[in-house]
């Protein structure tokens, strides 16, 4: 996708940037819109949890529809981390820590989240599948509570406001797409996300639904699966969970 395919209609108070994108899905909007808003008053993490959602910050939402054959779907997760981390990157100072990712797809900088990220996706009544990416970057406020430490880009010293790091988002997402290119690009993702994960190495804790495991982060497969190394000597493929290090 290149980025005349793109469009972007920017909105003040919504329940949810996804919702917003998912309604006009149904409604036969074509793929490649975004949808921006000031405040959300019903934003939504994953599995349902709620998302701090003040003004202040970017939350941003872009669906596609038919992005991707559905065994290809699996990777775009991670292209969609490598290129919020790009636009992060780009409005960093030069002498800020780096902006790395913690798999799948939470977006941190000196171990502190600073961006959330979810994928949803919906079967449409004309057989079309709906993609809604949600993306909410802590730019000027933070959550008080969370499962993961938090932090903003104003601590870092980022002086770039919501619309101008939207600007970068818009540019790297569709630089990153085409790249993808509905899935036939997976391996040039995955080692840009190589390059920039965190943890990578390190000993880490999955938090899965029903329990949680530890062991030591060994990277990701070739679809992007977290491969675990646990005490045992085994190699466990993680496909979702939450981790946290140490």
């Amino acid at each position: 996708m290149s980025l005349d395919d793109f469009r972007h209609e920017a909105l003040t108070d919504v329940s949810s940037t996804n919702t917003e994108c998912l309604e006009r899905a149904r409604k036969g909007a074509l793929s490649g819109l975004w949808v921006t808003a000031v405040r959300q008053t019903g934003g939504r993490g994953r599995r349902g949890r709620a998302w701090f959602s003040e003004p202040g910050n970017l939350y941003a939402s872009l669906m596609l529809i038919d992005a991707a054959p559905m065994d290809r779907l699996g990777s775009l997760p991670l292209a969609v981390a490598v290129a919020v981390q790009d636009a992060i990157s780009r409005v960093m100072p030069l002498d800020a820590p780096d902006v790395l990712i913690k798999w799948p797809n939470d977006i941190l900088i000196e171990r502190l989240k600073v961006c959330g990220i979810l994928v949803e996706g919906e079967m449409l009544p004309d057989g079309r599948h709906a993609l809604v990416i949600g993306i909410g970057i802590n730019v000027a406020v933070a959550p008080e509570v969370g499962l993961y430490p938090v932090a903003t880009l104003r601590e870092f010293g980022v002086s770039a406001s919501p619309d101008e790091l939207f600007a970068h988002l818009f540019q790297s997402m569709a630089e990153t797409l085409s790249l993808w290119n509905g899935g036939q690009g997976i391996a040039l993702i995955m080692e840009r996300w190589k390059q920039v994960a965190g943890g990578i190495g390190e000993n880490i804790t999955v938090n899965l639904p029903d329990r949680s495991i530890s062991g030591r982060f060994a990277g990701i497969d070739d679809t992007g699966l977290l491969k675990l190394e646990t005490d045992d000597g085994g190699t466990r493929l993680i496909a979702a969970g939450d981790v946290f290090f140490g």
